[in-house]
């Protein structure tokens, strides 16, 4: 009995380890400004596709909240923060529709079955990541009005971003299962 009380406890430990590492690789994540056309590229969609394929569904959502909890209550996790504010503010401001957008593409990721199929497996991270822009769009929609551009000015900038980071993912899904794997 104790064996495995203790063998829980180890698994418990590990998976907190596993969800702290990727809401801190998260934030790294947003902080980094690749220069990219038409708009600076930071990691964030890549890094959230990466946690949900390598940790897997549950793992991948309870991480990205960890990310989002961590913003919420002030800490400069957010990419713009702390210039552009911090905390709930930040958070319910215009980008609030893509971080939920990051748990539903996180779940999304880690829920679909990847092989050697390079086609089915872009489609699937494409169907996932269209949720961070679906969810973004619509909530900027509602703070800035629908008579603005709203898709020019939240989703156009940074598709070809987008295109690129998806086809990293795509290129190395399969290698990433092994990681999964290995957890």
């Amino acid at each position: 009995m104790e064996i495995v009380k203790s063998l829980k406890q180890t698994k418990i430990i590990k998976y907190l380890f596993i969800v702290l590492l990727g809401s801190i690789l998260l934030a790294i994540s947003a902080k980094i400004k690749i220069p990219f056309y038409p708009v600076p590229m930071t990691m964030q969609t890549f890094v959230v596709l990466f946690i949900g394929i390598a940790f897997g569904w549950k793992l991948g959502v309870s991480t990205v909240c960890l990310y989002l909890f961590e913003g919420i209550i002030g800490l400069p996790v957010f990419s713009g923060t702390p210039e552009k504010g911090l905390g709930i503010a930040y958070f319910t401001g215009p980008t609030m529709g893509y971080l939920i957008g990051f748990v539903v593409a996180a779940y999304l990721a880690g829920k679909f079955n990847y092989d050697n199929n390079l086609i089915k497996n872009f489609l699937k991270l494409v169907f996932a990541t269209s949720f961070i822009y679906i969810l973004g769009i619509l909530w900027l929609g509602g703070i800035i009005g629908w008579d603005k551009p709203v898709f020019e000015l939240g989703v156009q900038p940074f598709l070809l971003a987008e295109l690129f980071k998806i086809l990293i993912a795509t290129l190395v899904a399969v290698k990433i299962i092994k990681l999964r794997n290995i957890l």
